[in-house]
């Protein structure tokens, strides 16, 4: 029973997707937002369960990224295509679905991929995920300023899914807990220092998309001072 705790983590991620793109598809879109939440909550619990009680598989391996595709890639592209839908660019609502084609491609190029133990390549399908929920959750108008919100939304698509299959180095949320100083998670402490003004500043549910966004700058910041360093 120890051993499938862990998978009933993750089924649970699962099922919050599941009922994520039913809210979506009838366009409750903060309802199925919250459940992309509570989903990629689940999936960070998962692996953590696994390494404690030291019951890794495979399976639960192959289990996470199927679940990830359904949370972090059907639900959200489903919200995004229903709020499309409402817009000025209603013909091009179909577009929001490369969210989830993309993201499938990157959990299977995570799946096989030995360098992403510790660090990413490319943005995590979560993280793109949560881009999406933050302009749900804050109420995304699509008839405001003529348009160009839907033209924004249509671009940040297109950015973001090159962006999970590309190369590009991320760095890991994760702290080395066995040495807290500045040197060993200076990334990490920059990081929170940078989400704790933009929730300052923004007093928005907008503010987890612009984290993200923050995020990936940040990635490719470091990516420049680990050359910098190596020089």
């Amino acid at each position: 029973m120890k051993k499938q705790i862990p998978n009933l983590i993750t089924l649970g991620n699962l099922l919050c997707g599941v009922l994520a793109c039913y809210l979506g598809s009838v366009d409750h879109y903060k309802n199925a937002s919250i459940l992309i939440c509570a989903g990629i909550f689940l999936d960070f619990f998962d692996g953590m369960a696994a390494r404690l009680l030291k019951v890794p598989s495979e399976i639960g391996k192959q289990l996470d990224s199927l679940a990830d595709v359904v949370t972090s890639g059907v639900a959200p592209g489903l919200i995004m295509m229903g709020i499309l839908t409402h817009g000025q660019f209603e013909k091009l609502c179909l577009v929001a679905l490369m969210i989830p084609l993309f993201a499938a491609y990157r959990l299977a190029k995570f799946n096989v991929d030995t360098r992403q133990s510790h660090s990413f390549r490319g943005l995590p399908a979560p993280a793109n995920a949560m881009i999406w929920v933050g302009i749900a959750l804050g109420g995304w108008k699509p008839d405001l300023l003529f348009g160009w919100q839907d033209a924004a939304i249509l671009f940040t698509i297109a950015v973001t899914c090159i962006l999970m299959v590309c190369d590009l180095p991320m760095f890991s949320l994760k702290f080395n807990f066995h040495d807290m100083s500045w040197k060993q998670n200076r990334t990490q402490y920059i990081f929170l220092t940078g989400c704790a003004v933009i929730i300052a500043l923004t007093h928005n549910w907008y503010a987890i998309s612009i984290i993200i966004g923050w995020y990936v700058a940040l990635s490719i910041a470091t990516i420049k001072w680990t050359k910098e360093s190596e020089q």
